[in-house]
């Protein structure tokens, strides 16, 4: 039985990955649970499970794994998916597989590690949104999920307190994944307008949210519970005249 191991969601890539490596350096056992594969040899490959979490029977298999096998004490819920749409453009199958991953497969992770966590009287629960909760065209089925993990973080925040877990959000703004920048060459026009837009003037990195993800999960971070912080250089308070 592994103590004090880091279940992240999504972790063989982009953010996840970042969190993965970071947490791995503070001397923690990874655990990643991904659709992709991971890089031979890196942390978040050390104890990896391929999961769709589409499929709400095979997440709660590798779920009970994990839990059979480690005792987790700290959460990411990192995994998610993005269909752009507007509202007349979103289709119910692409809003219920949203959600299917955004929410439904968060809820699980969640309860499946809530016992070791009740046992210790102590964890760490840290759900990834977006800035994109604020408002953002094309994103409907994306914007409602992520919302809804910062009114999950939000509830168990109140439920849990008194069990030593803490729970809080990261909402993160532009950052320079593989994702991104495939979509987003670093000089075209749209990616130089979104860093114009940006009040620190440059594009975050998956390093910049791992680094706070990696103060919602120390363990002297007990008094932070229930919140959602925004890593978007400051993209959330406005744009720079």
């Amino acid at each position: 039985m592994t103590a004090d191991a880091v279940l992240i969601t999504g972790a063989s890539r982009g953010i996840g990955q970042a969190i993965a490596r970071r947490m791995a350096e503070a001397g923690h056992a990874i655990i990643n649970l991904d659709i992709l594969p991971p890089e031979p040899g890196t942390p978040e490959a050390a104890n990896y499970l391929r999961v769709d979490f589409v499929d709400r029977d095979a997440t709660a298999a590798a779920l009970a794994r994990i839990t059979a096998a480690h005792e987790v004490t700290r959460l990411v819920n990192n995994a998610g998916i993005a269909l752009p749409g507007d509202l007349e453009g979103t289709t119910l199958a692409d809003f219920e597989r949203t959600v299917q991953v955004n929410l439904r497969a968060a809820l699980q992770c969640a309860e499946a590690v809530l016992p070791a966590m009740k046992r210790r009287r102590f964890g760490r629960i840290v759900n990834i949104a977006s800035r994109v909760v604020l408002g953002k065209t094309l994103r409907t089925a994306y914007a409602a999920t992520k919302a809804g993990i910062a009114g999950f973080t939000r509830t168990w925040a109140l439920e849990l307190g008194r069990e030593g877990i803490t729970v809080n959000t990261i909402g993160p703004g532009p950052i320079a994944t593989d994702m991104f920048t495939s979509a987003n060459p670093a000089d075209s026009p749209r990616t130089k307008a979104i860093i114009e837009g940006i009040p620190v003037g440059r594009m975050g990195t998956p390093e910049d949210v791992a680094h706070a993800v990696a103060f919602f999960l120390d363990d002297r971070s007990s008094f932070v519970t229930g919140q959602l912080l925004y890593v978007c250089g400051g993209l959330s308070v406005g744009r720079p005249d």
